[in-house]
């Protein structure tokens, strides 16, 4: 019974997501299997791709798909995967084969250690350690000073589970530097790297090219099905080709992720400094929004987006600023906030947090329409 309780609260929100006229942002699982099916077929008939043949075991559309992402990413070669949780399970240990060391250097907050069951020691026979556990990535002396040797230092951009941070140029560079300097291979999870340009000043070829390897997702920011993909040297590539038949990952066909992905690099990849751009006017609103309307305690985390996604810290339970946010939706068509979880841990006691995302339909919004929905929501949290 609970279970099925669950279901209908979930399906309700998405209903309420979906339906409501106002939004900040919209997912890949927003919509229905109709809307979506439609829109891609539309884009895929208007598409250079509309003639192609599907594709099997990984060879037209995909490869199409992979030679696209080496170009936009400025390496040799890339390869495809049905999950980035896949794609970084092969290349970290792809990379430990070369290196000789298991050992990988990330971040306690990072993906592979928060999301993903701890696989990288169950499954690939790789070990993690930690050059900080403050709430941003390790700086170059963190990384020099870390007492075991480890093979791979892989840096998360942005760190999401620590508010989508990410650190300056300089300190970015300094660190691959210093993880260099102690013969290690750098590998970015570049699964929201396409939208870091606007805080690094950089396009995001630029970024990847200080790595070694990058992987990247289609989902999250460009708006695909699924799917990903790892870029590098051409000898790694091949070998994490071999890895990934042996995970269970040689689909015999990929074309709708492919396609979906394919649109996303035509069509959201471009606007995501707009995103970021807004973001930055939404996270200000909110911020005077709470101020005016005498919310007491509140953060919005970082105060200034280091890219189209950030946090929101408000001090009440998780379901009781749910319940408000889907209020807020049926009863006025606006999706301010979506779910809200409890806070970080180690952070204060009693605190939620909720993340915020700024895509095509957040630029509507002004900043006086963010600060009036910031008090229709507090109506309906009181």
């Amino acid at each position: 019974m609970e279970h099925q309780n669950d279901e209908e609260a979930a399906r309700r929100r998405a209903r309420a997501w979906r339906e409501a006229p106002r939004r900040l942002w919209d997912t890949s699982a927003d919509g229905t299997v109709g809307t979506r099916l439609h829109e891609l077929a539309g884009w895929a008939a208007a598409s250079p791709y509309s003639e192609d043949p599907l594709d099997t075991y990984g060879d037209g559309l995909v490869e199409e798909l992979e030679r696209r992402v080496a170009r936009e990413l400025g390496f040799p070669a890339a390869v495809f995967f049905p999950t980035g949780t896949m794609a970084q399970q092969v290349v970290l240990r792809c990379w430990a084969g070369r290196t000789g060391s298991p050992v990988v250097a990330l971040h306690p907050l990072a993906h592979p250690e928060v999301h993903e069951g701890g696989a990288l020691g169950a499954v690939s026979g790789l070990r993690t350690v930690h050059p900080t556990d403050e709430s941003r990535l390790p700086t170059a002396d963190e990384v020099r000073g870390h007492p075991e040797r480890f093979g791979t230092l892989m840096l998360e951009l942005p760190l999401r589970d620590a508010g989508f941070v990410l650190p300056d140029w300089d300190e970015l560079v300094d660190v691959v530097d210093a993880a260099r300097e102690r013969d290690a291979v750098v590998h970015f999870d570049g699964a929201r790297l396409w939208e870091t340009g606007t805080h690094f000043g950089r396009a995001p070829r630029e970024v990847a090219q200080l790595a070694d390897s990058v992987y990247v997702s289609f989902y999250k920011s460009l708006g695909g099905m699924s799917g990903a993909a790892v870029a590098g040297p051409e000898d790694l590539v091949e070998e994490a080709r071999v890895w990934r038949h042996r995970y269970g990952g040689q689909l015999f066909q990929q074309y709708p992720a492919a396609l979906s992905a394919l649109r996303g690099l035509d069509t959201e990849l471009p606007r995501l400094p707009s995103y970021v751009a807004h973001a930055r006017v939404v996270a200000q609103a909110l911020r005077e929004g709470f101020a005016e309307a005498g919310a007491g305690w509140f953060r919005v985390h970082p105060e200034v987006p280091h890219t189209h996604q950030f946090q929101v810290w408000l001090p009440y339970a998780p379901e009781t600023l749910t319940a408000a946010s889907l209020a807020l939706a049926e009863e006025t068509g606006t999706v301010l906030f979506r779910r809200w979880f409890p806070g970080p841990a180690g952070g204060t006691p009693g605190v939620a947090a909720t993340e915020v995302t700024v895509t095509g339909p957040g630029l509507e919004w002004s900043a006086e329409e963010v600060k009036e929905a910031v008090r229709g929501f507090l109506a309906r949290v009181a």
